[in-house]
């Protein structure tokens, strides 16, 4: 999660995701992440992507009341999570990791560098 004004958790995936483990993650971390980095109210932005658009997932979302803003299909506009992704690729691949745990640490090191000041 990011806010318009510094980015939040990095979570590692230990799978490949799919919409049981994307509510779970969402569970685990939308909310607190939410209260610690926002003062007021908020909308949470997601793509198109299979598992953010299913129905399991529209419905978790509207039980526990959250804003979600619509997103179209093929959208020109760039996600801005999509600037601090490629951010982070940058550092990572700077820093060559070795291994997957390499990866992982350097991931979350990285993460923790991006000041609050970037240009999402």
């Amino acid at each position: 999660m990011i806010t318009r004004t510094e980015p939040g958790r990095l979570i590692r995936g230990k799978e490949r995701m799919n919409g049981a483990m994307y509510r779970e993650i969402l569970t685990d971390n939308l909310l607190p992440s939410a209260r610690a980095l926002m003062i007021r109210g908020w909308v949470f932005q997601h793509d198109n992507d299979p598992k953010h658009t299913a129905r399991a997932t529209k419905e978790w979302l509207r039980k526990k009341h959250f804003k979600v803003l619509e997103w179209p299909s093929q959208s020109p506009d760039l996600n801005p999570i999509e600037n601090l992704w490629r951010e982070l690729k940058v550092r990572v691949a700077q820093r060559q990791p070795q291994n997957i745990t390499a990866l992982e640490e350097i991931c979350m090191e990285e993460w923790a560098k991006i000041p609050a000041t970037y240009n999402y």
